[in-house]
Order: structure tokens, then C-alpha cells, then sequence
């Protein structure tokens, strides 16, 4: 069984939300994740959400997941109230557009992780209440919640059965993550998979979202992760997510090209 081939289009974020969108299909990917500040910016700028549906239905591409859902982790008092509405407004928003999953980010500063977890467990709640499912990331250059084995320790901390979180190739071996840790989540409790490599001239632990490369480009072993997911039985969505200003002042259409053959070839497809 194949993985689902996903772009998240911060790889050509300069691109038009709508652009985004047909240039995802025209490449040939199977789904787009979108970014709810995009379709924010849309609407902002005189744009409908039924613009956005429209196109993705005229592509004929799905939303698997969104992102992001911030600020939740840390905030205290009236601060975390107004998180959460937030974050049920994009979850709403997330809903419309038919996305089961939206990312909830880590404190970008120290934060305990069993404030972490509980305050995850609000956020499944409201999930919970309008049919999206919040999913927990982990951020390598983040002070909380930095390593695979910390989020998958917060996920497992919510006593929900049903809690993910999202893998990111790039953040694992940033964080000094292994293929053994990879091994340790069950498929079932994982989301998604951020497809992406990392700079060969800075090591691990001082890279930051600028300094992912094309997969195949870099140091990652991405065919081993592919092999494990395989192993352990993950045949869900990959998503090509790269944030490098050299791709994105290239043609979006050769970009897209190249990275869609990166991943059948490294993935096995």
C-alpha cells in the first residue's frame, strides 16, 4: 500500500493561497496542507472560504491536516481562555475546509510537560465537540517538547487513546532523534509525516526551518525513516514541508517537480 503524497505549502510559500493549490494538483500530489494563517490572510484581503473550498474541489485535492494551533501551552488566566477560542475557531475553520487534523505547537520557551499534556487534553476536547482532531508536534530548536520522545511521552501523558502527534523527519534528527525512536510509536498514534532534509555544513541541534533542504540533498537518511514507517505499519499521509528561501525564488512548478520524484524515489513509491 502506498503513503499518501502531501504538499505543505510553506515549501512555495510565496505563491498564492489559490496558486498554492493548483500548483499542487497540476505536480501531481494526492493532498495539500494548508496553513490556517493563509487562509486567514485570504479572507483578510477580501477573499471567501468558499474561494478556497471551490478550489480544492476543483483540483480534486483533500486537506489532510492544518496548521497551527499556538500559544496554547503557556498562556495562564484570561490569556489561555482566549487561546482556546482561538484555537476553536481554527478548528472550526479546519472543519469547513475538511481537514481532520490541525497541528497543536509546543511553548517555544520551558513549559512543564505535565502542563503541556493537560492543557493537549483541552484542546482534544474542543476537538472532540466540532470533529477535528488536534495532533502535537514537536520542534527542534523549541525549549519545550523539542524531541520525538518527549512528544510521544506528552501524547501518551493524555490518557487519550485515540491523541497523535506528527513526525518531522528534519526535527528528529535536529533533536538527535533515532530510527529506534521512531520505532517506539505505534502507526496508529501518528497523524502525519513531515517530509524534509536537513543542511549537510550545520550540525544537528543548530539548524532552524531555513536550513531544510530538498530530501536527497541533504543528511538524512530518509529511506531508512521510510523503511521503518513501512515496518511499523504507517501507510498515511507524507507531506514535503521545506521553508528555504532558495526553492521559494525558484519556479514553484520545477520545485514541486523535483520534490514530488524525490519522495516516490526516497519513499519506495
Amino acid at each position: 500500500m502506498s503513503f499518501s503524497l502531501c504538499l505543505n505549502t510553506s515549501t512555495i510559500q510565496p505563491q498564492p493561497l489559490l496558486d498554492k493549490i493548483r500548483l499542487a494538483a497540476d505536480a501531481g500530489f494526492d493532498a495539500v496542507e494548508l496553513w490556517l494563517n493563509d487562509v486567514y490572510q485570504f479572507v483578510g484581503r477580501g477573499g471567501e472560504v468558499r474561494d478556497v473550498e471551490q478550489a480544492l474541489a476543483d483540483h480534486g485535492l483533500t486537506v489532510p491536516c492544518m496548521i497551527a494551533l499556538r500559544g496554547w501551552g503557556e498562556a495562564v488566566g484570561a490569556e489561555y481562555d482566549a487561546a482556546l477560542d482561538e484555537a476553536r475557531r481554527r478548528m472550526e475553520l479546519a472543519a469547513r475546509l475538511g481537514s481532520p487534523y490541525v497541528v497543536a505547537t509546543p511553548p517555544r520557551y520551558p513549559c512543564d510537560e505535565a502542563q503541556i499534556a493537560d492543557r493537549f487534553v483541552d484542546l482534544l476536547d474542543i476537538g472532540q465537540q466540532i470533529g477535528v482532531r488536534p495532533t502535537f508536534e514537536y520542534i527542534s530548536f523549541f525549549a519545550s517538547a523539542s524531541r520525538l520522545d518527549q512528544a510521544w511521552q506528552v501524547v501518551r501523558d493524555c490518557g487519550d487513546d485515540d491523541a497523535t502527534l506528527i513526525l518531522d523527519a528534519f526535527h528528529t534528527w535536529n533533536s538527535g532523534g533515532t530510527l529506534d525512536d521512531l520505532r517506539q510509536i505505534p502507526a496508529g498514534r501518528i497523524s502525519h509525516y513531515h517530509f524534509d532534509d536537513a543542511a549537510r555544513d550545520i550540525p544537528a541541534g543548530q539548524q532552524k526551518d531555513p536550513d531544510r533542504v530538498m530530501p536527497g540533498d541533504g543528511v538524512i537518511d530518509l529511506a531508512a525513516e521510510a523503511r521503518v514507517l513501512r515496518e511499523i505499519g504507517y501507510r498515511g499521509t507524507v507531506s514535503l514541508e521545506l521553508f528555504n528561501q532558495i526553492l521559494w525564488d525558484q519556479d514553484p512548478r520545477e520545485v514541486l517537480r523535483v520534490g514530488l520524484e524525490r519522495m516516490r524515489e526516497l519513499l519506495g513509491e
